[in-house]
């Protein structure tokens, strides 16, 4: 069977196309499906509380996303730049509506904040009045 050099250019366009779409996937940053808990607190915590979400991380710093917590009255909600084991300090604190915490629209990570996350070394925690430092708490962990 012969192709004409029509359709082999269609399908080198249907290729570069694809390529470039996998391309800006990676570009436009990482979803961060999250799952808190009182045992990835430092130190751990003993609780039946728990919380859910996507923390998007975009490429040029850009933060989205969203934790609905349960079981526990929060007081707070953040971003902190820690390795797994390790507290660090508030470098995004979340708007909270109940029992959901959103990060602020605007919010954006320095170049320093950005290579802590893709080093691993964000965690997304939500406080309590009976755990004021941290009842429930996430890794945050880039794609």
């Amino acid at each position: 069977m012969t192709y004409s050099l029509r359709k082999t250019a269609g399908g080198i366009g249907v290729a570069v196309a694809a390529l470039l779409l996998a391309a800006c996937s990676t570009l436009m940053g990482s979803n961060d499906k999250v799952t808190l808990s009182g045992a990835n607190e430092v130190p751990a915590v003993n609780t039946t509380a728990s919380g859910t979400g996507t923390i998007t991380i975009a490429a040029d710093g850009s933060v989205t996303g969203s934790v609905t917590v349960t079981g526990m009255e929060p007081t707070m909600g953040h971003i902190h730049q820690g390795a797994v084991g390790v507290n660090g300090p508030v470098i995004v604190p979340f708007v909270q509506t109940g029992n959901v915490f959103t990060a602020p629209a605007g919010a954006k990570l320095t170049e320093t904040q950005m290579a802590a996350y893709r080093a691993g070394n964000l965690y997304v925690n939500v406080h309590s009045a009976t755990n004021p430092t941290g009842q429930i708490r996430a890794q945050l962990k880039p794609a």
